[in-house]
């Protein structure tokens, strides 16, 4: 069976896990931990970067940042996964889903000026398949109505809009680096902190409620219980096998990019002859392959395609239900003006296996087995 996705590894994680528990520091906040950081502090320009136990995490801290009371609203494509909303639910926001762009699914900024209220609080730009959303209008839109905008990067670490770093766009950004991601240390994240009014809160959240991040500068004599907060530090563990994915993140990159283009190149004349559409990168946007996808007719058609892939041994799958149309979504959340991509673009939609090392024998079967199924 190829495999939908395989966790990346370089060969040295095993090597800087050691070196962790030699170390006798395993928790969080050691050597690699701030490795991690500082990498991603220099390499994407971010004002402040602090990993965390996972990308959903890092939205938990985003929100409480955003200090939303109850009844506040939050501004969110449907075509998300649930963590992109539970973050906002978790702390009282009721959620207003927007529609998306059919060219890259990503929230159609278009439809966010009208589903702003006086309760509004935030807009999150969730950035799917590594690909921008255009940034430049949310910003701006944010702006004039004194919101915060949270970039949900889960899917872009090394992607760009402009020439900057997704997740250093906005108020606040949220990386994953779970499993799936480009970059992984199994379960973990970070949250990049673009606003320095900002920072010292989420040093505070991140420990637990306790300025002990202010003890361990010097800054204070003791440190102790100042506000709320979480255990959000991942192990250091975790962050030792992230650091052998930073040190290759050119190389894991240009990997996936290689394996993008193949699929995309293969696939051209289908979509000429209006078989499939393929993914589409606006000018200005330079994205990191995290997915590659295909749209299908319909769901029919979709679902056909998945087993027909199956049954030649390759896994290849669809992603999220609209959140507006889960049970939670509609508990939480309403659907500002009409669906009129979400449902239907999202039904259309299969995942292809991507992941660093995809062998080009492997791809050749993928692409050959898509190919017979549309009889070209």
């Amino acid at each position: 069976m190829i495999p939908f996705n395989v966790p990346p590894c370089t060969g040295h994680e095993m090597k800087y896990i050691g070196e962790a528990v030699a170390s006798h520091k395993i928790c969080g906040d050691g050597q690699f931990t701030k490795r991690c950081s500082a990498w991603m502090e220099e390499r994407f320009h971010a004002h402040r970067v602090l990993l965390t136990t996972s990308g959903t995490t890092a939205l938990d801290m985003a929100s409480l940042l955003c200090a939303l009371q109850p009844g506040d609203e939050v501004i969110l494509p449907s075509f998300t996964f649930s963590s992109t909303a539970n973050a906002f639910v978790n702390y009282g926001a009721k959620l207003v889903f927007v529609d998306v762009r059919p060219d890259t699914m990503n929230i159609d900024e278009t439809k966010i000026e009208a589903a702003i209220t006086s309760r509004t609080k935030a807009i999150v730009a969730m950035h799917y398949a590594g690909v921008a959303c255009e940034m430049d209008t949310i910003m701006a839109i944010a702006r004039k109505h004194k919101l915060l905008v949270i970039e949900d990067a889960a899917q872009a670490v090394m992607s760009t809009y402009k020439g900057r770093a997704l997740g250093t766009i906005g108020d606040f950004g949220c990386f994953s680096f779970h499993e799936t991601k480009n970059y992984s240390m199994g379960e973990g994240g970070a949250i990049l902190i673009n606003a320095p009014e900002y920072v010292e809160r989420a040093e505070i959240l991140r420990e637990k409620g306790t300025d002990r991040a202010r003890f361990f500068r010097g800054q204070v004599d003791k440190y102790t219980w100042v506000d709320l907060g979480d255990s959000f530090l991942p192990s250091e563990l975790n962050a030792a096998y992230l650091w052998a994915q930073l040190e290759m993140a050119d190389a894991i990159n240009a990997d996936r990019l290689k394996s993008w283009k193949s699929y995309y190149d293969a696939f051209a004349d289908l979509e000429k002859k209006g078989l499939v559409t393929l993914p589409t990168v606006p000018e200005g946007c330079v994205h990191n392959a995290h997915m590659f996808y295909l749209k299908c007719r319909d769901l029919e058609e979709r679902t056909a395609l998945i087993t027909f892939l199956k049954a030649r041994d390759i896994l290849a799958v669809f992603h999220y239900v609209p959140l507006h149309s889960a049970p939670a979504g509609l508990r939480f959340g309403r659907f500002s003006g009409e669906d009129v991509y979400t449902t239907r673009e999202s039904d259309r939609l299969v995942r292809l296996p991507m992941y660093y090392g995809l062998t080009a024998d492997d791809q050749a079967k993928v692409i050959r087995a898509v190919r017979d199924f549309y009889g070209v």
